[in-house]
């Protein structure tokens, strides 16, 4: 497949199929977008090997596995150094509180989403994790009272 037909309304609507629930077999994909086994089995693996599809997964309910204290972080580093930004970006993704990390442009550098059993876990991370991470100079913590909208499908629907 063409990349230029890559994201064609078929397959937008395996994505957004898969979005929903990515333990869809071929056979119960195809039936919901219309299109018999075969070509959904090529397109999956089309958009899978593009990368389109980066990787399947299960969404867990965080607080049933004891995981209550999310907290959001904003992290300033001293200095921009090219050494001292990848030794703290390859730091943040060996750490597995630090759900997600994203390079920000604002008053802080990065936004860290970190996730503890409690608050009092959190503070110990702070100290013992993210206050040794490389380059660190400045930390403001956001402690996420409720989250109103969770992890979401993506809105496939601006292609149309």
């Amino acid at each position: 497949m063409e990349k230029s037909n890559l994201l064609d309304a078929y397959s937008l609507k395996i994505l957004a199929e898969l979005q929903l629930d990515g333990r869809l077999t071929v056979q119960e994909l195809g039936k919901k977008i219309g299109l018999s086994t075969s070509p959904t089995w090529k397109r999956l693996k089309d958009l899978e090997r593009e990368g389109v599809i980066h990787h399947y997964t299960a969404v867990l309910d965080r607080t049933r596995v004891n995981l209550g204290n999310c907290v959001l972080a904003e992290v300033n580093l001293a200095r921009h150094f090219e050494n001292v930004v990848e030794e703290f970006e390859k730091a943040v993704r060996d750490c597995p509180a630090i759900i997600e990390c994203h390079s920000t442009t604002g008053r802080g550098d990065y936004l860290l989403k970190v996730v503890t059993p409690d608050i009092t876990r959190y503070d110990a991370f702070l100290y013992n994790v993210i206050f040794k991470l490389p380059g660190v100079s400045e930390i403001r913590s956001s402690v996420v009272l409720r989250e109103i909208k969770s992890p979401s499908p993506l809105p496939l629907d601006h292609f149309h």
